[in-house]
């Protein structure tokens, strides 16, 4: 994961879930279909993909998946 359209392919493609650039800000409960499920899940790929690990209670805080992007490429 290089950016920020990797981010978003890479929760689309992982996920199913309908993001784009100007949606990974929203509230993660006005995100269709998003559950805490999609966290852990999310979490799980993001450490994969970065090789960075990532706080369960930063990310427990987060709002939006930008946020979550943020806690993923910290470093």
């Amino acid at each position: 994961m290089n950016d920020i359209d990797d981010f978003v392919t890479l929760v689309r493609d992982e996920l199913s879930l309908p993001v784009t650039q100007e949606t990974i800000g929203c509230d993660l409960d006005q995100i269709p279909g998003w559950d805490s499920v999609y966290l852990l899940f999310l979490l799980n790929v993001l450490e994969q993909s970065t090789g960075n690990r990532i706080s369960v209670p930063q990310a427990l805080e987060a709002s939006s998946l930008s946020d979550l992007y943020s806690l993923a490429v910290a470093r």
